[in-house]
């Protein structure tokens, strides 16, 4: 039996918040805006939702840092960390079309990773 790190049990939560930060992002960079040509990217978010959302990314961060040290864990927080680096890279390059896209691919390996953590630990622990 794997020593499952007692951290694990939080993936949920940051699986729910990879899934709230795609609907969010897809109403202020959405398909509307571009079609109205505005670029969402100049106006922001409301600073109660930017606060937020930097206070989560930063706590998720800090979760995935530490649960490197863990061979349970070691290669779903390389990928996560990874992916999450590779994408930042491409949308700061990327044009207003495409950030929607890269965001939605990012969002979904993401959630895809944190699945497979929760299904291994899940069988981990029966």
């Amino acid at each position: 039996m794997d020593f499952v790190p007692n951290a694990v049990f939080a993936a949920p939560f940051f699986a729910l918040f990879e899934l709230v930060q795609l609907i969010v992002s897809e109403r202020y960079i959405g398909v509307k805006q571009i079609k109205r040509g505005t670029d969402p990217r100049e106006e922001g978010p409301p600073n109660r939702l930017a606060g937020w959302w930097v206070f989560f990314l930063v706590v998720y961060w800090m979760w995935m840092g530490p649960m490197l040290y863990y061979p349970f864990t070691r290669m779903h927080m390389a990928v996560l960390i990874g992916v999450g680096l590779f994408g930042y890279a491409l949308r700061r390059n990327a044009g207003l079309k495409w950030i929607l896209v890269i965001l939605t691919f990012e969002g979904a390996i993401r959630i895809g990773i944190l699945i497979s953590l929760i299904g291994r630990a899940w069988r981990a622990l029966t």
